[in-house]
């Protein structure tokens, strides 16, 4: 079993390499990643944040976050990773994406974790993750969230959900794209993507 409240410890850098964070921003929005350096075994996509509680006399409740996905393989087949609807997904089968629980509070250490299995990256064509306010006023700065990527062999890669639409309540934050073998991480909060689903509303 993994524990996800451990920060995880970096693994050995190859000659040349550095492990430092790399945080996507307007100025610098993607990064590749290539076989041996980023784009291969399991990818951890970790979700923190905090639950904005007020005073105990405040009429305010907390903000609650939950992380999640869509998903593209490479025969065309599209679906949303999420805990709405209990589709955690799979590492072994389509789409190679498993969210790890349903945190619904904001204070559990380990926050919620979505984890995308590299190994399987020529059946995968793209992964979009995203946060969506579950409960709560759509209020992302009292939420204060920042998503980290952790690929493997090579840098963590941070985006801060710093930026959002007034009132809005989900949130794109990055696009995980097939490169011909590699992976471009992009971050984009502000494109449409075309993924061409039919949405209904959902419970949990």
């Amino acid at each position: 079993m993994v524990d996800y409240t451990r920060r995880p410890s970096a693994p050995p850098a190859a000659p040349g390499v550095s492990l430092s964070k790399v945080t996507l921003t307007k100025g610098a929005p993607s990064v590749s990643l290539t076989k041996g350096r980023g784009a291969g075994g399991q990818m951890r996509v970790n979700l923190d944040w905090e639950s904005g509680r007020r005073g105990l006399f405040s009429k305010g409740r907390a903000v609650g976050l939950d992380l999640g996905c869509l998903w593209e393989t490479s025969d065309g087949r599209k679906g949303v990773v999420q805990a709405l609807g209990n589709a955690f997904g799979s590492l072994d089968r389509p789409p190679y994406v498993l969210l790890d629980g349903d945190d619904r509070s904001g204070a559990r250490s380990g926050g919620e974790n979505l984890v995308v299995n590299l190994d399987h990256l020529d059946a995968i064509r793209r992964v979009l993750v995203f946060a969506y306010i579950y409960e709560g006023a759509p209020d992302w700065a009292a939420a204060n969230g920042v998503v980290t990527l952790y690929p493997q062999g090579a840098a963590p890669i941070e985006v801060r959900l710093d930026e959002h639409a007034e009132g809005a309540r989900s949130c794109a934050i990055a696009l995980l794209t097939n490169s011909g073998g590699a992976l471009t991480v992009q971050r984009d909060l502000d494109g449409a993507y075309g993924w061409g689903l039919d949405w209904t509303s959902g419970r949990k």
